[in-house]
């Protein structure tokens, strides 16, 4: 039975080694009974962050993160599997897939790269946003999407959204993990999905479309607390679309983030 928002404080429980269970707080956007991504790519984060350090791997910098959404991802306990394909004193290749009942449901590819004093040329980011607490007011996504995941969020849109383009601030209250320790980087990342809902080209009763991956690009590593999301959304003529992101924090820009979208109309 799957436990209330009310009853848990945060988005997974851990119940084995490498196995989680998700609380109500993961529900997804388009269907109740499946996982949103947004936490679960924090939480891929999360576990390679953590099977790294306990085999006492280079400390190197997460740089880019993919990830593919493989198949229905259900509101289930779930296992967590991380690999090594390409390990490496500079640079790094970590692979982390969820499994849920036997089946890969997302895959995680990340690379991590070495850390170089690269100040005196640091440069080319884009301008910061305004700061989201005390600048602007709290805005809400619930009237348009559903779920528990949506409904967990704060939510600061910067200025008036336009159909396909929107700029916002999200943050949680919620930890990952329930008694665990999270970086900031892994809290980040699991606000970041967010991104394809809150530019919205056409209503999601009406049209369906969802991400069948996200690609995140870092050029500075994030502080956790906000997340930032400068978005626009294109719809092509043949049932594709992508949403392309401006990554910020409190800081400015951190980077920047791609999803691939499948676009179809609902039956009326």
């Amino acid at each position: 039975m799957t436990d209330t928002p009310e009853a848990v404080s945060s988005y997974f429980e851990r119940i084995g080694v490498n196995r989680f269970r998700p609380t109500a707080h993961t529900g997804g956007a388009w269907r109740d009974d499946e996982q949103h991504v947004s936490p679960l790519g924090g939480l891929l984060v999360h576990e390679i962050e953590r099977v790294r350090a306990s085999q006492g791997r280079p400390d190197l910098l997460i740089s880019r993160i993919s990830f593919d959404i493989l198949g229905r991802i259900a509101l289930e306990e779930f296992e967590i599997h991380v690999e090594t394909p390409r390990p490496g004193r500079t640079i790094e290749l970590v692979e982390a897939t969820a499994v849920i009942g036997g089946r890969p449901v997302v895959r995680a590819r990340v690379w991590l790269l070495s850390v170089q004093d690269t100040s005196s040329v640091a440069g080319g980011e884009a301008d910061p946003l305004v700061f989201p607490e005390e600048e602007l007011a709290t805005g809400s996504m619930t009237s348009r999407w559903g779920g528990g995941y949506i409904a967990s969020l704060e939510f600061r849109p910067v200025g008036e959204p336009l159909p396909g383009r929107a700029t916002a601030w999200v943050s949680t209250r919620l930890p990952l993990v329930a008694g665990e320790e999270i970086s900031p980087l892994a809290a980040y990342v699991g606000l970041v999905d967010t991104a394809n809902g809150i530019a919205v080209r056409q209503e999601p009763d009406k049209w369906m479309f969802p991400n069948v991956d996200l690609s995140i690009h870092l050029h500075r590593q994030p502080r956790g607390g906000w997340t930032g999301l400068d978005t626009s959304v294109v719809f092509g003529a043949s049932g594709q679309g992508v949403t392309s992101t401006v990554l910020h924090d409190l800081d400015g820009p951190v980077g920047h983030a791609q999803q691939i979208l499948t676009v179809r109309q609902l039956e009326q």
